[in-house]
């Protein structure tokens, strides 16, 4: 079997991303260029190594035996990598967030961790739960901090289970223009967002809606989307529409935005979470895991 580290790792992006259209755009490729790539491996490797489904593309079983392996092989090129570089050793712990976790957790956590455990390097990516959660089972990260909504059900399908250490629970709030339609309130009533212009995170059949009210009678007017935290709230303060955040942001808004909590329907908790894959508890992920725990909390 003759394979490239490159097709590997559009072999790992296709993994994790469930979507040839997807893995291209992370790695800079045409989409073409990616499913020439998928048909030279199962050419290499003599089987069908992807499972085109409406949803998406899942990895067959000789896929994932294959997807284990080239973790490995990777793994090996890029310490050799820093090895030939001179690079300090340090045990590195590959960090999945949840989009809104990244201000208010990490900065905290990694402050936490240079004096906890300076031998710990943290490097980190967003993403959404579900996205996450499909890095953690093929290996791409370590750890991912969450969020699920009651009944708090497991943050995938899969089996094994991923092991889940609750974090806490947050409320969800809606951000809005301090001058605009709700100035001076503190709250707002589930009817007045029916028609109410939202901004929204872009999102695909297999993520969720981030941004909307979950709870909303009727269907949501979403006249911007963005994924950037920066951009939605400054779009807020300049009165083009409102969103939802958790709680915990509410403290670091920028200045021409409120937070409001909702009445008329029942509160939206969402629970943080951090996860791994089960029997991966190193020493350098417990200690992460202890730092996000206690940053969160405080």
């Amino acid at each position: 079997m003759d394979v490239s580290s490159a097709s590997l790792r559009v072999l790992c992006r296709i993994a994790e991303s469930g979507s040839f259209t997807a893995a291209a755009a992370q790695l800079g490729y045409t989409q073409s260029a990616v499913s020439r790539q998928a048909i030279a491996l199962e050419r290499s490797a003599g089987a069908t190594l992807f499972e085109r489904r409406p949803d998406g593309v899942r990895l067959t079983p000789p896929g994932l035996t294959l997807l284990r392996h080239a973790r490995t092989i990777l793994a090996s090129v890029d310490a050799a990598s820093r090895d030939l570089s001179g690079e300090p050793r340090a045990e590195v712990v590959r960090l999945g967030m949840i989009l809104s976790a990244g201000p208010v957790v990490l900065p905290a956590a990694l402050a936490r961790l240079t004096t906890t455990a300076p031998w710990i390097r943290v490097t980190t990516r967003e993403g959404t739960t579900p996205g996450l959660a499909r890095a953690l089972r093929t290996g791409s990260i370590d750890l991912a901090v969450l969020t699920s909504r009651p009944p708090h059900r497991p943050p995938d399908g899969e089996s094994p289970r991923l092991h889940v250490t609750a974090v806490q629970d947050v409320e969800l709030l809606v951000a809005a223009c301090a001058t605009g339609t709700f100035a001076g309130r503190t709250s707002v009533h589930v009817d007045e967002l029916v028609d109410a212009p939202w901004i929204a995170t872009p999102s695909t059949t297999s993520e969720p809606l981030l941004g909307v009210w979950p709870g909303l009678p009727g269907r949501a007017r979403i006249v911007h989307s963005a994924r950037d935290w920066l951009t939605k709230l400054h779009l807020v303060a300049g009165g083009f529409g409102i969103t939802t955040i958790p709680e915990q942001l509410a403290p670091m808004l920028p200045p021409g935005v409120v937070a409001l909590r909702v009445e008329g329907a029942p509160p939206e908790i969402r629970r943080v979470l951090v996860a791994r894959l089960p029997g991966a508890a190193t020493p350098a992920i417990a200690a992460v895991t202890e730092a996000i725990t206690s940053a969160a909390r405080s």
